[in-house]
């Protein structure tokens, strides 16, 4: 089955995997810029443990801006940026629903800190 977006239905005629069926789905739909940007902060939130004190996460071509209300934790996170880009591709190369616009292996290129 394969998802036929003019008609909004499925079609029968060739057999496809639920997760390239979802992707499709995202892709078609043009839901993947919304959903990037919430996985984007989920892992940013997962790997910095600055959930509590983070305003905004902004991620687009490969530079995540993040906004962070205390002066204290920005400067802690700022000695750590190499390993927060590091953790933050591997966190969202593994997420399933994370949709890359081309097949380059690096998520986050840049990391800055407001």
């Amino acid at each position: 089955m394969g998802y036929d977006p003019g008609r909004n239905r499925l079609r029968r005629h060739e057999a496809v995997g639920m997760e390239e069926l979802v992707n499709q789905f995202i892709r078609d739909m043009k839901l993947a810029s919304g959903l990037n940007r919430r996985r984007a902060a989920e892992a940013w939130e997962k790997v910095s443990g600055a959930g509590r004190y983070t305003l905004d996460v902004y991620l687009e071509k490969g530079i995540m801006t993040c906004t962070v209300s205390s002066s204290v934790v920005r400067n802690q996170l700022y000695f750590q940026r190499e390993h927060l880009v590091r953790m933050l591709n591997e966190c969202l190369a593994a997420d399933d629903l994370f949709v890359r616009d081309g097949k380059d292996e690096v998520i986050v290129k840049t990391l800055i800190l407001r």
